[in-house]
């Protein structure tokens, strides 16, 4: 009863390391932080006073350890063979668990020098193999000081603790390639700004090159999402993609007209609404949206700001004020009466409405204001009978076309 009794412990542990850790990588995105906490975790979890993380790098053909746990300083950092010479490297090439419970025993390898120093007597190597990927990230070893016969139960643990860490590695790199697309954008978005002030044909070509990339963008923001599982990440990556795609619709509209730093607002929100209508039709085909505005020359600046303030709240609306599937919602655009007023856009629904939260960011409030208070414009919202977005600027933004 007692070794019974110890082997449920044993399990019990590895059940907790395993989903502690699981619930760590989800909380953190710097990769260097979640491999030594890997480290950290599966040392415990296995119960020996070691445990480190090598990755593989084509260029050098070597494994470098990236994190460690339990080792003496300089450890870190230090490189290994990845050949067969040695156990890292043997379980690198062949893909499979190298297990060696008593290297004082038949032992022919090429063992790093700090295993002296620490008496490493016995380990197990098991390969992070990401999803997707044409070789492995690396290797997860544990090390001991104590000879150790490790069963099943150990193989499985640090095969599956590699698993989930070979996903963590995976979203890692993941939002790495999403920040390195953002990153792009806006310094494409600031080198159209630049641009636009040269000569008409360069603004014309420019115009055809953002337009483009930005559709590039938003392809590879949309695999991204469908590679994305957890429910938060798709939440972020499809508010990014919405954005881009508002974007995309400023160049699309510009394209038709005269290339100057102005364009007719009226006819550009029409487009976007009725592109909204699309994007939505699929998961609310019962709202409806309706959208009627004055014609009005804005400045660019001013119509990508306004052009994300009406998809972010259309969107809102749809998602969140209908929750039986009806309702309507609409879009009104109207010109100041005098050059000193200000002009006006009303968004509005008639669904559930909201409570405004201090510190709620799922309705989007703070990105809506910033952008307002950006064109130096003003906003309120009535949410006493459905949601009224009442959103003024300054008339000197606007004249009328023609």
């Amino acid at each position: 009863m007692s070794d019974d009794g110890g082997q449920v412990r044993k399990l019990l542990r590895q059940q907790a390391a395993v989903a502690g850790f699981g619930s760590f990588a989800l909380r953190h995105s710097d990769l260097q932080t979640i491999l030594e906490e890997a480290a950290r975790a599966c040392a415990v979890g296995i119960g020996v006073p070691y445990a480190k993380i090598c990755k593989y790098r084509p260029a050098e053909n070597d494994l470098r350890i990236e994190a460690g746990h339990g080792w003496e300083a300089g450890v870190v950092g230090t490189l290994e063979s990845v050949d067969p010479t040695s156990p890292q490297g043997r379980a690198y090439v062949t893909r499979k668990p190298s297990i060696f419970n008593d290297l004082r025993i038949g032992n022919s390898f090429e063992l790093p020098h700090f295993y002296a120093s620490h008496h490493i007597v016995s380990i197990v190597d098991v390969v992070i193999h990401v999803k997707g990927e044409d070789r492995p990230y690396g290797v997860l070893e544990i090390d001991n000081d104590e000879q150790h016969d490790y069963d099943k139960d150990d193989i499985n643990f640090l095969t599956g603790f590699a698993n989930i860490l070979a996903e963590a590695v995976a979203t890692s790199l993941r939002m790495t390639l999403l920040q390195t697309t953002i990153e792009k954008m806006k310094a494409l978005t600031e080198s159209q700004d630049r641009l636009l002030e040269q000569k008409a044909v360069l603004a014309e070509e420019l115009q055809h090159r953002v337009r483009n990339n930005l559709q590039l963008i938003h392809g590879m923001l949309s695999r991204q999402l469908g590679d994305t599982t957890d429910e938060a990440g798709r939440r972020g990556l499809e508010t990014i993609i919405r954005r881009v795609a508002t974007l995309a619709q400023v160049y699309n509209h510009l394209l038709g007209s005269e290339m100057t730093r102005t364009t007719d607002f009226g006819s550009y929100v029409k487009a976007l609404c009725g592109d909204l209508s699309e994007i939505q039709a699929a998961s609310a085909s019962g709202v409806t949206l309706t959208c009627d505005s004055d014609p009005m020359v804005l400045d660019l600046d001013v119509v990508t700001a306004l052009g994300i303030v009406v998809a972010e709240l259309v969107t809102n609306s749809f998602e969140h004020a209908f929750p039986g599937g009806k309702g309507s919602t609409s879009v009104s655009v109207r010109a100041a009466v005098t050059h000193d007023e200000m002009a006006t856009m009303i968004i509005s629904d008639n669904g559930l409405g909201f409570e405004i939260k201090k510190g709620n960011k799922r309705q989007g409030l703070g990105l809506v204001r910033r952008l307002i208070e950006q064109i130096r414009g003003t906003a309120t919202v009535d949410t006493d009978h459905g949601t009224i977005w009442t959103i003024r600027f300054p008339a000197n933004h606007a004249t009328s076309p023609g």
